[in-house]
C-alpha cells in the first residue's frame, strides 16, 4: 500500500484530452481494460480515492505492473471526461477498442456442435450491447458499452461485419452439419399464420447456430428474416395488454440465451 501511495500516485493532474484516446470508467471495466488493450495511458483516482479497498488495489496494482501512470485528479474533471455523474472515481485513458473482421469462424469453433454466436442486427442503445460477438448496423465499442456489459466487452472478441446478409451466406456452407443454422427471433406480435415460428422453449440445438436479433423499434430486417432457417418467439405465460408488443431486446436475448 505504502509503495503504491508514495511511488506511483502522482499530484493532481489534468486529463489530457487526446482525440485518439476514450477514457473507460468504472473499476471492472479498468482492470480489464488494463490487462487486455494494448496502449493504457494513464488511470485516474478523484482527489480523497486511495487504494484502501481491496477491488480499487487490485487495479493499482495492475497499472503499476503494467507501467501506467497513476495520477489523482478532481471529480469535476472525471464528470467531464466521462459526461457521467458517477464514475466510482476511477477511470482509464487507453486506446479505442474497434471490430475485428473475418470472413468465417475459427476451426475451434466449428468442430463444436453446440457453438452459439448472437448476431445483432441494428442494436442502437449502448446499455442494450453487453456480451455480443457480431454487430450490424449497431452502436460502436465504447466506454458505456464497456461499463454496461462489466468489463466483459474488454475480454470479449466483438465482430463487425459492413454486410450481415453476405456473411451469413458464407457461415451456411461452412461444414461439418452442412453449415450453421441461422435462429431468427420475432415478438408475438410478428408471428403471423403463414410464418414458421416456434415457442423457444421447443427449440433444440443440435448444430453450430447464429441467434439472430432485431434492434429497438424494428426488430430483424426483412431480408434477415428470409435466411432464417427458424425462428423463435417467446410466449407470454398469460394475457399481455395489447399495447405490450414486445420485451427489451437485452432481456429477450438473456432468455434465448
Amino acid at each position: 500500500l505504502s509503495s503504491i501511495n508514495m511511488l506511483h500516485i502522482q499530484k493532481e493532474f489534468e486529463p489530457n484530452e487526446d482525440k485518439h484516446l476514450e477514457i473507460v470508467f468504472g473499476v471492472a471495466p479498468c482492470l480489464l481494460a488494463l490487462m487486455q488493450r494494448t496502449k493504457p495511458s494513464h488511470f485516474f483516482m478523484k482527489n480523497g480515492e486511495g487504494p484502501q479497498r481491496d477491488v480499487v488495489l487490485r487495479v493499482c496494482q495492475e497499472a503499476v505492473k503494467r507501467g501506467v501512470q497513476i495520477q489523482r485528479v478532481s471529480i469535476k474533471h472525471l464528470i467531464r471526461c466521462v459526461m457521467v455523474r458517477s464514475t466510482r472515481g476511477c477511470d482509464l485513458q487507453a486506446s479505442p477498442l474497434g471490430f475485428i473482421t473475418e470472413e468465417k469462424p475459427t476451426s475451434h469453433e466449428v468442430k463444436n456442435h453446440r457453438a452459439l454466436w448472437l448476431v445483432l442486427d441494428g442494436v442502437q442503445d449502448p446499455m442494450n450491447l453487453g456480451a455480443i460477438l457480431i454487430i450490424h448496423n449497431s452502436c460502436p465499442l465504447t466506454p458505456t458499452v464497456s461499463k454496461a456489459s462489466a468489463g466483459v466487452m474488454e475480454v470479449m472478441e466483438v465482430f463487425g461485419y459492413g454486410n450481415l446478409k453476405d456473411m451469413i451466406k458464407v457461415w451456411k456452407l461452412i461444414p461439418p452439419l452442412q453449415g450453421w443454422q441461422v435462429v431468427g427471433t420475432v415478438g408475438l406480435e410478428e408471428c403471423s399464420p403463414e410464418s414458421t415460428v416456434m415457442p423457444c422453449s421447443d427449440f433444440k440445438m443440435s448444430r453450430p447456430t447464429l441467434l439472430l436479433m432485431g434492434g429497438e423499434g424494428d426488430g430483424l430486417s426483412p431480408e434477415l428474416r428470409q435466411m432464417c432457417d427458424v425462428q423463435l418467439t417467446i410466449p407470454p405465460r398469460r394475457n399481455l395488454h395489447p399495447e405490450v408488443e414486445s420485451l427489451n431486446v437485452s432481456v429477450a436475448t438473456g432468455m434465448f440465451i
